[in-house]
């Protein structure tokens, strides 16, 4: 076991007679190595990206809901009846009447 041990440490399975299987499983290893670490800076990239996007919808639905509070208040009767005081408008005193048409039948 001691010899075992000697011959990894100094590389003897490197360089023997059936040396070429022990570097097919090297290089196999190595390739499946580079695979883990793609797959591993691809999926930090993800979640990199996720979280970009999920602060950019926050962001997002904040805007949202100011614009409809901007607009819900410029909606407002007494917003509109200042904005077109401004104009030389005011509201009608008289309210409005409903006009019917009637068609007879011939």
């Amino acid at each position: 076991m001691k010899d075992g041990f000697y011959n990894i440490i100094k590389g003897k399975f490197l360089v023997s007679d059936d040396a070429l299987k022990n570097w097919r499983f090297i290089i196999f290893l190595s390739l499946l190595a580079l695979v883990m670490i793609a797959s591993s800076h691809n999926a930090d990239k993800k979640v990199h990206r996720i979280s970009k996007l999920n602060s950019e919808v926050k962001e997002l639905k904040s805007e949202y809901v100011d614009v409809r509070m901007i607009l819900m208040q410029s909606r407002m009767e007494s917003k509109i009846i200042a904005a077109m005081e401004n104009r030389g408008l005011q509201p009608s005193i008289n309210p409005p009447k409903r006009i019917r048409i009637i068609e007879k039948e011939e």
